[in-house]
């Protein structure tokens, strides 16, 4: 059986509550006597029990995880998916963990988890929560980080890739491979990743002076059906785009179908790259050139982030932007 505090205080003839306190680094214990409860801890197997550890330090050592419901499992989503995995590889190793839930814009403003003292902190992630949702929850005081999404002008800590940065790069190496009518197609403009991309393409064309030249079709949501409506409109007017730089990699795959339906073919007639690098990237014909995320690192500063928050609440806002990485493939252009 498993030593527990009190054998422990009985092995270094102290009470219960000098043991909780050097276990959990509290003050009120000096440096000697803090390391021999530690040492004895260790001689006696002593393990750690969740529950009494939140009796003692009111933390439930668990994380909430909020995200919008999906339409297919969110285990093959090609985006958050690694960035949920990643957070929680960070938390264990802090002794921390995630309760996953999924809120559409129905949902009540106040998490139940948050009501019954469920978790110690909240990752809100995604553009598409309800904004009251997040305003709400960034302005209670309670720990709470925010991924890919930023509520207007706002102060909060955020953790995001820099979107308009992978946007610029993309249109430029289109530019690069001699295209003039470059098109952008993206998600909704109120969502922070799909204006800082479509920002990042009109500042590449600007900066190249082809600025007149802009053209954009913007939809509800960023989905291979979606990407295929945008393209499909594009392609089928006066002058079509002879290059399509697309806001995500779903997007510019919808892109390729409303090419192929036209046969037009990939990149001899239109150039195409996308954004995220997700897993079908590579493996399309022709591979799809694209802007990599570092998900996984997204994930591990947000893991870190909110729990600097759990541990000082006070601590000023600080927002975020992990570096991208244009992937060069085929259907650019490149051999």
């Amino acid at each position: 059986m498993a030593a527990t505090l009190l054998d422990i205080a009985k092995k270094l003839n102290i009470s219960i509550a000098t043991v909780s306190r050097a276990l959990n680094d509290r003050p009120g214990v000096g440096s000697d006597l803090r390391q021999r409860v530690l040492d004895t801890a260790i001689e006696l197997g002593f393990v750690p029990n969740m529950a009494a550890r939140s009796l003692v330090t009111s933390r439930t050592q668990t994380v909430g995880f909020v995200i919008h419901p999906f339409d297919h499992p969110f285990s093959s989503d090609p985006f958050y998916f690694p960035i949920l995995m990643a957070i929680e590889v960070e938390l264990v190793t802090h002794d921390y963990h995630i309760m996953l839930t999924s809120l559409n814009s129905d949902s009540p403003i106040n998490l139940r988890m948050v009501d019954q003292s469920r978790v110690d902190g909240l990752i809100l992630v995604g553009p598409n929560l309800n904004p009251q949702f997040v305003t709400s929850n960034i302005t209670s005081g309670f720990p709470v980080v925010l991924v890919d999404n930023k509520p207007g002008h706002r102060k909060a800590n955020t953790i995001l890739c820099d979107d308009g940065g992978g946007a610029y790069e993309a249109a430029t190496h289109l530019i690069g491979h001699g295209h003039t009518r470059i098109a952008h197609i993206g998600g909704p403009l109120d969502w922070i990743s799909s204006r800082h991309r479509y920002a990042g393409y009109c500042a590449a064309m600007r900066d190249a002076g082809l600025e007149a030249n802009c053209r954009a079709v913007h939809k509800e949501s960023t989905t291979t059906a979606t990407g295929e409506k945008a393209a499909a409109e594009l392609l089928d007017s006066a002058e079509p785009p002879t290059a399509i730089f697309a806001a995500n990699d779903s997007m510019a795959l919808g892109a390729a179908r409303a090419a192929a339906a036209r046969g037009l073919t990939i990149p001899g007639d239109l150039a195409l790259i996308g954004f995220d690098n997700i897993s079908a990237a590579e493996h399309f014909s022709p591979p799809l050139t694209t802007i990599r995320i570092f998900k996984e690192q997204m994930g591990k500063l947000a893991a870190r982030r909110i729990l600097e928050l759990i541990n000082d609440p006070g601590m000023p806002p600080v927002e975020t932007s992990v570096s991208t990485e244009l992937v060069l493939r085929q259907s650019c252009g490149c051999a």
